[in-house]
């Protein structure tokens, strides 16, 4: 009865599961001998999911696909460019009207690589450049794992009042880079047996997102977390991711046709440089803002991640409702 209230929900259920652990913390948060054992498991459930990335991306098939370069580059430009731009500009603006550590959280997201899955998923139903989407998502992805913390240490450490460091870099080594490059290495051999129990591997994935979340959300109670957020904040924060996914929308629709891409290109480019990766951000949060307000700065991007879902949904069934190579220009800059 729960799992079907749960997937007939039109908030996906992986969210649903992260607000659940985050409920969790509030009421029952880990502490003690307790946290000290959740800590240590977080840190191998980071790595075992750094290094489950690693074994997915084909190396391969993504420089094979790199030919169309002016698709992948202006994907990439939307996600490690323009997007951090805006959240830097923004940043002390923001820092007036949420506070220092939401804001902060505001600018890290928009440092975080592309969702791979719905980034997919979107450009498939809206009929768009599916093959490009794949490429596109996995190689945000991939440079993702190195991009972001070091836009983190050059955008953040300065405007924030977050420091990262030296021991938060050989975390960053050890907790991610390292089991991502094992994963690469030791692909060949592990690849088939996680497609033969894909299923599983699935909720290996997200139940360590969860854990993280439940972790973090536990610290940030312990210190104060809820006291420091106002329902208020909450909602201003809705109000600007829902602006931010919107002015993306538009921008990435109307730049892409100024730029001679077909319509297909268009929603591909639309649908992987518009999203922000709860998958990647928040275990990667975890690493490199440990001893920080890590459920204030990861919030910001849990709100962003369910606004781009319920938009972006709307969107790619409006595109599917219109016949492929008649693109409506009023579509495109929605």
């Amino acid at each position: 009865m729960f799992a079907k209230l749960i997937a007939r929900s039109p908030i996906d259920g992986f969210v649903i599961a992260i607000m659940l652990a985050v409920l969790v913390a509030a009421l029952f948060p880990a502490r003690g001998a307790f946290a000290e054992v959740l800590d240590y498991t977080v840190i191998a459930a980071i790595a075992l999911l750094f290094f489950l990335y690693g074994t997915r991306l084909h190396p391969r098939e993504a420089l094979a696909g790199l030919a169309h370069w002016r698709l992948h580059l202006t994907i990439l430009t939307f996600t490690f460019v323009l997007f951090p731009i805006i959240g830097f500009v923004l940043a002390p603006l923001l820092a007036k009207i949420i506070g220092q550590d939401l804001s902060a959280g505001m600018l890290y997201l928009t440092l975080v690589p592309s969702t791979v899955q719905s980034s997919i998923a979107f450009t498939s139903i809206a009929k768009g450049n599916v093959p490009g989407a794949i490429v596109s998502a996995s190689v945000s992805n991939l440079l993702g794992v190195f991009l972001t913390p070091l836009l983190v240490v050059w955008l953040m450490s300065t405007e924030s009042g977050i420091h990262v460091d030296a021991s938060s870099i050989t975390k960053i080594m050890l907790q991610i880079l390292l089991p991502f490059v094992l994963g690469q290495l030791l692909r060949p051999w592990i690849a088939p047996l996680l497609a033969r129990y894909a299923e599983p591997t699935k909720y290996v994935d997200r139940g360590s997102i969860v854990l993280v979340v439940y972790v973090a959300f536990s610290e940030g109670v312990r210190q104060g977390l809820w006291s420091l957020v106002s329902a208020w904040q909450v909602v201003l924060m809705t109000i600007i991711a829902t602006v931010l996914v919107v002015v993306m929308l538009v921008l990435s629709g109307w730049l892409p046709r100024r730029l001679g891409f077909d319509r297909e290109d268009t929603i591909a480019i639309q649908f992987c440089g518009t999203k922000k990766s709860l998958a990647t951000g928040l275990p990667m949060a975890t690493v490199l803002f440990a001893g920080s307000q890590v459920g204030l700065i990861v919030l910001p991007l849990m709100i962003f991640h369910q606004v781009q879902l319920i938009l972006c949904s709307a969107l790619a069934t409006r595109y599917s409702k219109r016949a492929p190579g008649r693109p409506d220009p009023a579509d495109i800059a929605a």
